[in-house]
């Protein structure tokens, strides 16, 4: 046996690789790596997995998919232990939160068994929720072990009577052959991740262009996307998990709709928060500091729905630019985080410091926007010291910058 990533995975998917698989806990591999290496090449179910010639490469292979699993498991949660992965691929791979909640939409839309094509489908994470929420769906990837890869995931799930993947380029497919495709280009080159669209892999031009051909479609983006790159008549999603923003996504043709989305998902949690707003409610009013300051989810400030969450709390905004929301009443909301104003100062360290020393605040936690001030060496100047916590957030108002002594209003989220 050669060194072949898709021959060593096969191995290590028979019973015997399975065994391999189970004979090194991730703790041990991550505590003892080059022991857990030995261990595993000594094992006897490496050598009966790919033979004599092989058993190193699929001992190797064990280890990076124990290490890939173990990693995997903030993604996919307990989904993770029966699963494969590529390194890039794990890096790249949906959250299975946003996965499930993208699936959803394309059920809801669609119906029962209708085809999809997943393209640049990756180790195939929405391959599986879709085919889980009961469409038919095709993976389509240009790299042949990583098809390999997610049709071990399809098997693993039990979902092969839905899907399956196969080896194609993005700019042969057909989109017109499917009654909706979904489309996630790889956003990562050799220096890391890719900010422009037209760098994506495959191109804009390309996804775009198959958004375009089908009948429903959805594009995955990088949440940075700039307002002014979302196409005309496609409804944009950003999509945040536990106030983490994670992606955008561009909604096409009977998938679509009009304005923008704020998405909120929480781990554990079934039902997303979704805040919309139309072009003609994007402003909001502004007003001096009150007794609540409300910091918007990064979703809603993606999104430019700020105005949208300064309604919900019958709030304004502290600047016309910057994304603070201010209120004189607590009001429960999913979209933004709540806290209660003690002071509000001009900003100078030099006070900051002597306030915080007075009221014995040891723990400080520090934010901003629209600030220009060094919080390391802000934190380094505070010198904190004593058992109160304080929030200090950083700001300006009409270009006065200004500091808001705050106090976490938990009840408020």
């Amino acid at each position: 046996m050669t060194s072949d990533p898709s021959a060593a995975l096969q191995a290590l998917r028979t019973p015997d690789g399975q065994r391999l698989l189970g004979a090194v806990s991730a703790a041990d591999a991550a505590a003892d790596p080059l022991a857990a290496a030995t261990r595993l090449r000594r094992d006897p179910h490496a050598r009966a997995a790919a033979g004599d010639d092989g058993a190193d490469d699929v001992a190797a292979a064990a280890l990076t998919q124990i290490r890939l699993r173990d990693r995997a498991r903030a993604k996919f949660g307990d989904e993770a232990e029966a699963m494969y992965f590529t390194t890039d691929g794990l890096e790249q791979a949906t959250r299975l939160t946003v996965a499930r909640h993208r699936a959803g939409r394309f059920a809801s839309a669609l119906a029962p068994g209708s085809l999809v094509a997943d393209v640049c489908c990756g180790i195939g994470a929405d391959t599986l929720s879709m085919a889980r929420a009961g469409l038919a769906v095709e993976g389509v990837d240009s790299d042949p072990h990583t098809v390999a890869v997610a049709n071990a995931n399809i098997d693993a799930w039990g979902v092969g009577q839905r899907a399956t993947a196969r080896v194609a380029d993005a700019e042969a497919l057909d989109a017109g052959a499917y009654d909706a495709v979904f489309c996630d280009p790889a956003r990562r080159g050799q220096r890391g991740r890719v900010f422009d669209p037209d760098a994506y892999s495959p191109p804009w031009s390309t996804v775009l262009g198959l958004a375009r051909g089908a009948r429903a479609a959805c594009v995955k983006a990088a949440p940075g996307i700039p307002h002014e790159r979302v196409p005309e008549g496609a409804h944009a999603e950003w999509v945040s998990v536990n106030g983490e923003v994670k992606e955008a996504a561009l909604w096409f043709g009977a998938l679509g709709g009009s304005g923008r989305r704020a998405t909120l998902l929480r781990e554990g949690s079934a039902e997303p928060a979704t805040l919309t707003s139309a072009a003609e409610e994007d402003s909001a009013p502004v007003a001096a500091p009150g007794r609540y300051l409300y910091e918007p989810d990064g979703a809603v400030v993606r999104a430019h729905l700020v105005a949208a969450a300064a309604r919900e709390v019958d709030g304004a905004l502290l600047d016309p630019h910057i994304a603070y929301i201010t209120a004189d009443r607590l009001v429960a909301t999913p979209f933004c985080r709540a806290y209660e104003v003690t002071d509000v100062l001009p900003f100078s360290a030099k006070r900051l410091r002597a306030v915080l020393r007075e009221r014995r605040v040891g723990t400080v936690t520090i934010k901003k926007r629209g600030s220009a001030v060094d919080v390391d060496k802000l934190r380094r100047d505070l010198k904190p010291s004593g058992p109160n916590s304080a929030v200090v957030v950083l700001t300006r108002i009409d270009d006065r910058p200004v500091c808001l002594l705050c106090k976490d209003a938990a009840s408020a989220r």
